[in-house]
């Protein structure tokens, strides 16, 4: 299982031999310099902390210097974990490139949803509007929020205005349509979770790995019987 991180820059389409259109999105993947390697001896599991995109060395604080100094590279804007069998390969300061993942991969996707603010449950939950004549008085409110039975009381959890998106997604299952490794960037068969220019988590798509996992087991245990 491998990772990288990116940076989505917008969608686009391209077409395929046979003429038809994919709608893609496209992920801007400079090198991912690997700043730190965790350890299940020391830190309690296995995972490296690689950086993205330079930063100005009077940006960065005393703790996030001593890291980089350590790693012997340039300041980096953005740290992130990644895990899998395939980034134990990488050693501190080393670069992960694009090329990591090729044309025809099955990918997850993790980003962070566009924010909405504060929203009504109209917008937020789908509810339906009320009738639309002056006389009615009700319009876009969340309505009856009364519970038959003994609780007198707005149960938890309960679908009403509130914070609306700035959440953590993952986008299963999305094919690699092509990986441009002079531009460093790789093309995405449809639409990830975030705004433009947002940071975003491609790996290996993890029902696929489990699944080649199953299939590895069957295949030893009928090589065994």
């Amino acid at each position: 299982m491998k990772a990288i991180i990116g940076r989505k820059i917008g969608m686009t389409q391209v077409f395929a031999q046979d003429g038809s259109i994919y709608p893609v999105t496209v992920v801007e993947v400079l090198p991912n310099v690997v700043t730190q390697v965790k350890t299940v001896e020391k830190d309690g599991y296995n995972a490296i902390q690689v950086g993205y995109e330079d930063k100005k060395p009077s940006r960065v604080n005393k703790p996030q210097k001593g890291i980089f100094e350590k790693a012997g590279v340039t300041p980096k804007y953005e740290l992130h974990e990644l895990q899998g069998d395939e980034m134990q390969n990488y050693a501190l300061g080393s670069e992960i490139k694009v090329d990591i993942f090729s044309a025809g991969e099955i990918v997850d996707v993790v980003g962070t949803s566009k924010g909405h603010g504060f929203t009504g449950p109209v917008k937020r939950h789908n509810y339906h509007i009320g009738p639309k004549a002056h006389g009615s008085g009700y319009h876009r409110g969340v309505g009856s929020m009364a519970n038959v039975g003994r609780i007198q009381r707005v149960v938890p959890g309960k679908k009403m205005a509130g914070h609306m998106g700035h959440e953590r997604v993952t986008i299963l299952n999305l094919l690699v349509v092509d990986v441009l490794t002079d531009k460093n960037a790789i093309l995405i068969k449809g639409a990830l979770p975030g705004p433009k220019y947002s940071i975003v988590k491609i790996r290996s798509a993890v029902k696929e790995q489990l699944r080649k996992k199953e299939v590895k087991e069957l295949l030893n245990r009928t090589n065994a019987e």
